[in-house]
């Protein structure tokens, strides 16, 4: 019995088309040829696509939608890189440029502003006035020394201001040195400090009183600004002195004589904890101790409660440098009953092999301190937690007291 099979107009009119052409073909075998057909049409569709889509995306054009399915794993490792802002870098690394040293062009052309200043005006530059007093007390032998204040002082930061403090110290041959609170942003500082020197009359004569105005500057050595040297054979002790003296400029090359270098490190204090870490960074210009001309320093630090030594910690050595880099983290033990009681001792040192270790200077902070030492203690204090680094010239090391 024969199958009675329909067929639909579409079949019919293909199995006419090939009956035409002589070819017998059945009706199923039709509709496989036109399946195929419609298959490879849909393939090359998609291969056009992929291949348009991903030369857009490789040709970085932002207006045209990317496929998908084929540059998915591109498009997320370009999210990745996406997360970092190269203008915030560049504004951030700036920042600390300008905090570290000027743009070496600025510089240039400051200096070259400087020298045709300097040769069109050949008078003194003022740098201002210094008030000061002497008073000497023959029955205790000690001379009190005020720095009261001073006027029209010499704008060294670009705000037209400074941050002006003072050494004290006598020379020749006189390692005690004093040093006035920082005070900021003015040219016309009010000290109001007295410092007393413990010295006979009879070696009073021959002394030199050196007051040095500086600019304290955070992120690098102090700016020197002048001084004033006042010959004390020349003095009428009999009364008090209370005068208005002028400030000369530095002597560079006696500065240089007489400096022992600048060391640099971070104070942070964690209350919580009682955990106090210091960070020896580095130190420069540090005084010439060898033979050959250079020194071998190292970094050591004592914890002192009162007087007694609690703790001592030291650096590595750096060979044949005045210049040393240690960037070496240290920590203390200290509560915050005893954080007032404590004097921390940084102290540079020239390594020998053979023989006891030179000393080259020290820097004492503390609650106890003055100065910029007293300045760094108290910004540790005011922002626990937050490290906070600044430079300290270093002073010579006391005599041992008898």
């Amino acid at each position: 019995m024969a199958n009675n099979v329909t067929s639909s107009p579409e079949q019919n009119g293909i199995l006419k088309f090939y009956n035409d052409l002589g070819i017998p073909i059945p009706w199923w075998g039709a509709v496989a040829i036109v399946a195929v057909a419609l298959l490879v049409i849909i393939v090359c569709l998609i291969l056009i696509c992929k291949f348009c889509c991903c030369k857009k995306g490789r040709d970085g054009g932002g207006g045209g939608k990317r496929c998908g399915c084929c540059c998915r794993r591109r498009a997320k490792g370009m999210s990745r890189k996406a997360t970092v802002n190269t203008k915030d870098v560049q504004a951030l690394g700036k920042a600390y440029k300008e905090k570290v040293q000027p743009d070496l062009e600025e510089l240039n052309l400051n200096m070259e502003d400087n020298e045709g200043a300097s040769s069109a005006n050949t008078s003194v530059e003022y740098l201002g006035k210094l008030h000061y007093s002497l008073d000497y007390n023959f029955q205790t032998t000690e001379l009190s020394v005020g720095v009261l204040e001073c006027s029209d002082v010499r704008a060294m930061d670009s705000g037209g201001t400074s941050d002006p403090f003072i050494r004290v110290y006598l020379t020749p041959d006189d390692k005690r040195r004093f040093e006035t609170k920082v005070q900021e942003k003015t040219l016309n500082p009010v000290f109001e400090e007295t410092f007393v020197f413990k010295i006979p009359y009879t070696d009073l004569t021959a002394k030199t009183l050196v007051f040095k105005l500086y600019d304290f500057d955070r992120f690098s050595s102090s700016d020197h600004i002048g001084q004033v040297k006042v010959t004390l054979g020349s003095i009428d002790f009999g009364s008090s002195i209370d005068r208005w003296n002028d400030i000369d400029p530095p002597d560079s090359e006696a500065d240089k004589d007489t400096s022992l270098g600048d060391v640099c490190f971070s104070l942070r204090y964690v209350p919580t904890s009682g955990k106090l870490t210091v960070i020896i960074l580095e130190a420069k210009g540090l005084r010439k101790m060898d033979v050959t001309g250079l020194s071998d320093p190292y970094v050591k630090m004592s914890l002192f409660m009162g007087a007694k030594r609690v703790k001592k910690k030291k650096t590595s050595v750096k060979r044949k440098t005045l210049n040393p880099y240690y960037n070496e983290s240290f920590s203390f033990d200290v509560k915050f009953e005893e954080i007032e009681k404590v004097t921390l001792v940084v102290t540079v040192v020239d390594y020998d092999l053979v023989g006891a270790s030179d000393p080259i200077g020290q820097v004492s902070v503390g609650c106890r301190s003055t100065g910029n030492s007293l300045k760094h203690w108290s910004e540790m204090l005011t922002n626990p937690r937050r490290p906070i680094a600044m430079w300290h010239s270093l002073k010579p090391i006391p005599e041992p007291k008898k």
